[in-house]
């Protein structure tokens, strides 16, 4: 049964054929709301904007971002590298943000999420340069978070890891065993979080139940972060 809270809602998804975005646009869609799934690229300074402009008005916008993870030892990571990893993944949200955020405040409603990574909350080796951009999501997130609370707009973050998503555990690593036993001896939870879990829980933030959390960054990771 759809969830009232959302029934009429325009939620925005970016990137919508990869990472999250497949499980959000079901769960979204499933709760009522009117999705709107882009696959754009959001590589260049205007890309974002025309998205936004193309989307029409909304009341949620899930930032949905991937590349696939660069994985390189600290002392060789490129200067290429290390820029390409930010323009994917820093320079569009912050773009994001920009285009949707003044409709947002000028109605005193609104929502975004950011689907970030528990990368940028545990030290993982070899991945530096996508850490040290996971973690610039979540930095601004707070940032921008508080200092848009007083226009009743919530902006918050899920920080996910091992969870089931094609982009960074597709079925060939899940089916390798020693990945099997890998997640037994690293995660609490001893299996992967299924993308619905996620996805569910996207949901909720972007419901009105949700309006008292505030650039608030939220694990989702199976225990991960807290082994």
């Amino acid at each position: 049964m759809s969830d009232p809270k959302l029934i009429g809602k325009r939620v925005l998804i970016t990137h919508a054929d990869v990472f999250m975005g497949p499980a959000l646009c079901e769960a979204f869609a499933a709760h009522g709301a009117t999705v709107i799934a882009a696959t754009d690229s959001l590589l260049s300074p205007g890309a974002p904007a025309s998205v936004l402009a193309a989307a029409g008005e909304i009341d949620v916008l899930v930032a949905n971002l991937a590349i696939s993870a660069p994985s390189t030892p600290v002392t060789e990571v490129s200067e290429e590298e290390w820029s390409d990893t930010f323009a994917a993944l820093v320079n569009p949200l912050a773009r994001l943000f920009r285009a949707a955020l003044p409709p947002m405040i000028e109605r005193r409603r609104g929502k975004i999420l950011v689907m970030g990574s528990a990368s940028a909350l545990r030290g993982i080796k070899r991945a530096s340069s996508y850490s040290a951009a996971r973690g610039a999501q979540l930095a601004y997130v707070q940032s921008v978070g508080v200092e848009v609370a007083p226009h009743n707009v919530q902006v918050n973050a899920i920080a996910q890891n091992f969870v089931d998503n094609p982009t960074y555990f597709p079925p060939e690593v899940q089916a390798n065993p020693r990945f099997q036993e890998r997640l037994k001896r690293e995660l609490p939870l001893g299996r992967l979080v299924s993308a619905k879990e996620d996805a569910e829980f996207a949901v909720y933030l972007s419901s009105d139940a949700a309006d008292c959390f505030v650039g608030q960054v939220f694990p989702m990771c199976g225990g991960w972060v807290a082994r």
